[in-house]
Order: C-alpha cells, then structure tokens, then sequence
C-alpha cells in the first residue's frame, strides 16, 4: 500500500515557498522524491541556484532520512543556512535541531516566523523578535515566544508555479493533472490514535476554496483534487457552500475528500455529487461497536452501513480506512472486521496497523505506561528504529503483520471486485498502473521491508519526466 499510495505535491513547502515570495524572496522547490533525483543531483541543482537557506520539512518518521539529506548539502556547501519545520517541531522541538547542520527551526507556522527570520538574516538582526523560531546560540538552545496562530484564511495559496503537477498521482486517480488541498486545519473529535484530536478548527473561508480550485484549473490544467482535510465536512454549511459554488463556477475539476461517517446524509451527497465529488473516505476502522467504543470513534455500525449504501446510491465511490492491531484486538475481533469490510460496497479499502503515533493519546498512554518514549529516542540517535510494541492487544506484531496483509489480499482479490474494478478504470495507465499493485500486494510482498530502487509506482510518468529532462529547470541534474 506504502509503495503505491501517491506520489503528492509537498504542499507544506508550497506555502512557506509561497510565503517567502510574498514577503519578497527569490524560491525555488525541488521534488527530490517524485523527479527521482539523487542527493548527489540535487545538490548540482542547488551549486547553480546559489541559495542562501535551504528549507527542509521533517516528519518524525521520515527524520533521519532527510538528515542525511541536510548533512550531505551541508558538508557541501557549508555556507548555507539550513531551516528545518514540520511535524517533528511541534512535537520535540529542541531535539529536532540538535544536529550541527541545522540551523533554524520553525515550531510554529511559517507564516509569521519565516518572513521574519528572512528579513533578520538579511538585515542581520536580532532573532529574538522572531515568534515560533528555534535556533542556537553557543551551546545553547534558544526557544522564542510561540506567537499568535495565524489565521488560514489569511494564507496564500500554495507555490504550485514551482511544482511539476504533470507527475503527481494517487492510487485511485482518475483524471490528470491531480493536486491535493487543505482547506481547513484541526479536528474537534477524539479518536485515540489520532494526531490530530481535539485540535482547533481553523478553516479557510468558502471564497478562499473556490479561488484556489479555479487557480488549479486555470493555470496548472488541474483536474481532480483531492481534499486532505481531517474532515471536510465538519462545517456542513461551509461545504455545502464550497458545492454550491463550484456548480455556479461549472468548474471542471473532480474531487475527493474525507469524512465521518455520520457527517453525511442525502441532501450534502447530492450537492457534493453535482460539484464533482467522485470519492469520500470514510474512517469505518473496525466491525465491532466494541472496538469502535474503545477508541472513542463515535460511530456506530448500523451508521457505517447505512452510510455506504447512501453514498452509492448517489454514485460516489467510498474508500473506507480500517485499523488492524486496535485495543483488544484479536484474530477473532479482527477476522470480524475484514468481513464487515467485505460486506459493504466499498470500491478500495485500507488495513493500517494501528501505532502509537506522537502526539495521540495511545502515544501518550503508552509513554506514561512505560516511562520511555521511543520517538524522542529516536530523534536523538539513541533507539535503533524498530516496530513499536503494541501492549494493548495480545497479537505479537509479525501476526499483525500477517493478518493485515491477507485482510489486503482477500478484499481485493474477489473475483466479482476486481471484475468491477476493471470496468471502471477510466485509461490504460490507471489500469496498469492498479494491475501491477494488485501483482506486487499478491506476489512481492516482503516479510521485511526492503529497499527496492529499482521501483517505480507511476510508470506513466517515465514519458513526462523525459520532458522534464529537455526544457525544466531540472535538466542539469539528470
């Protein structure tokens, strides 16, 4: 699932790129990932730009990889300053920029704190004014007033200008170019083994939305978005808003979005499948009420079958996410569940391993538990990475593993589902590319992961990503 999920534009870096050219500055984003560069070719792209920062977004399970990244741009150009935001600084500030390569960092949102540090380093002032700013002074670690949250409507939209949209794709895409979109920021509910729990909502306004959906179609050929908001539907009349005026614009543009299962009801799902939704993910995350009771999820299964039944009705494909390895899970609970899952229409499901993630409440239940967070260690270099321990459930993690891959392969491998799914395709690519996913879930899975460079998730982009080579700006480095 990891290998084919998507190949989705860095929309965090899209917006500081898009605020620090408001505030004046010459960027430039490099898609390491999805234009298959090296370190080595990057850092050819950068030795021609001659930037003075280098931003780095850091997510705490993908830290250590991108401070090689950090390390190897730095030992070659010592000169540059190197800012680091993201995830992880929220969560372990001060451990994120420990490491002598990095220079900055920025714990709050970038749109205060970067226009600032920008100007100081040009100015050379004081970085003691700058709000949500992480830095060192000598041996020690200075930490800034955290600053006002900043208002999300006030945001410009993303840096997609600097963005190669031709390439980015997601499993079930349909339609290019594909993009994706935050409209809001937060979730009130209290999902246990969400990071985002009981987070204040901070939407962006209805006009905002709309602008940015038709910047997408007009200036970048964008035809299907996806909307990676926790719940897109939180606001009803919001949405219903966001529908209406995408069938008065008669935009061209289909859409996908996550939702609660007891957010929708006939006459949303009409409106949203006038404006072009083809697709809601829905967190249906178990087959037993006492399982969903247990993690706070707020649902119930009649909800969750009824709900599915409506979308269809409609002619709106449903997605739904499921977690193997929940508290008190056993091969019984979970069995239960994978046939739950086969009993409703849904046209794609997902088996995630449920994992104390920081900043939910399983990862702090599980740090006052045993008095060690393996996260923080992690960050520090001091726990060699390794699958967490999962003490609510009595499975060991290799039969996790196991049963979460025959949940993968006995939904998708039904005779009449991928009949229908084939039918559906709506290109060679989409089918090829689906195919060749079906083959490696059935055949190439791995007890242990493994580095594969040889793969390649979107064969159709081997054609775009030649073109890129002739008349980009990334042609030097390939």
């Amino acid at each position: 699932m990891q290998r084919y999920f998507g190949l989705f534009p860095p929309l965090s870096l899209g917006w500081v790129a898009a605020i620090a050219e408001k505030s004046g500055h010459d960027v430039d984003i490099i898609d390491a990932r999805t234009l298959r560069l090296t370190p080595e070719q990057v850092l050819r792209q950068l030795k021609e730009t001659k930037p003075d920062v280098i931003g780095f977004m850091m997510t705490t399970y993908m830290y250590r990889e991108t401070l090689e990244w950090i390390r190897y741009m730095k030992q070659n150009m010592p000169q540059v300053k190197v800012i680091v935001g993201g995830y992880n600084l929220r969560v372990y500030p001060q451990a994120s920029v420990l490491p002598e390569e990095i220079d900055y960092g920025c714990f709050n949102s970038a749109y205060n704190t970067v226009p600032a540090l920008l100007a100081a380093l040009e100015n050379n002032s004081s970085l003691d004014d700058v709000t949500g700013l992480i830095y060192k002074r000598g041996d020690r670690i200075i930490e800034t007033d955290h600053g006002e949250e900043p208002d999300f409507d006030a945001y410009p939209n993303p840096a997609r200008h600097l963005l190669p949209n031709e390439l980015y794709a997601e499993f079930p895409t349909e339609r290019k170019n594909f993009t994706v979109m935050v409209t809001s920021k937060g979730c009130p509910m209290g999902c246990l083994f969400c990071e985002a729990g009981r987070t204040q909502y901070n939407p962006r306004s209805v006009e905002t939305v709309i602008n940015e959906m038709q910047e997408c179609h007009d200036r970048f050929g964008i035809r299907e978005i996806d909307i990676f908001d926790y719940e897109f539907l939180i606001d009803r009349k919001r949405a219903m808003a966001i529908c209406d005026e995408m069938i008065k614009r008669k935009l061209d543009v289909i859409f996908a979005c996550r939702a609660r299962i007891d957010s929708v009801d006939e006459d949303i799902l009409k409106r949203m499948k006038a404006a072009g939704c083809n697709r809601i993910y829905f967190g249906v995350e178990s087959g037993l009420q006492d399982m969903l009771d247990r993690v706070d999820k707020g649902i119930t299964i009649e909800q969750v079958r009824e709900t599915i039944k409506m979308t269809k009705r409609h002619g709106i494909r449903a997605l739904g996410f499921f977690m193997t390895g929940l508290p008190g899970e056993t091969r019984d609970t979970l069995e239960s569940t994978v046939k739950f899952a086969m009993s409703l229409d849904l046209d794609y499901v997902q088996f995630s391993k449920t994992t104390a993630k920081p900043l939910t409440q399983l990862w702090r239940d599980l740090v006052k538990e045993t008095g060690h967070d393996y996260w923080r260690e992690y960050i520090l270099g001091k726990a060699e990475e390794a699958v967490l321990p999962r003490p609510w459930t009595d499975l060991s993690n290799e039969e996790l593993d196991y049963l979460t891959k025959q949940a993968y392969t006995r939904f998708h491998s039904r005779p009449f589902f991928l009949l229908k799914s084939a039918m559906q395709v709506r290109s060679f690519d989409e089918f090829k590319r689906k195919f060749m996913a079906w083959l490696a879930m059935q055949f190439r899975q791995e007890k242990v992961s493994k580095a594969d460079d040889e793969f390649v998730a979107y064969c159709e982009n081997k054609g775009k990503l030649n073109w890129y080579k002739k008349i980009s700006k990334w042609s030097a480095p390939f």
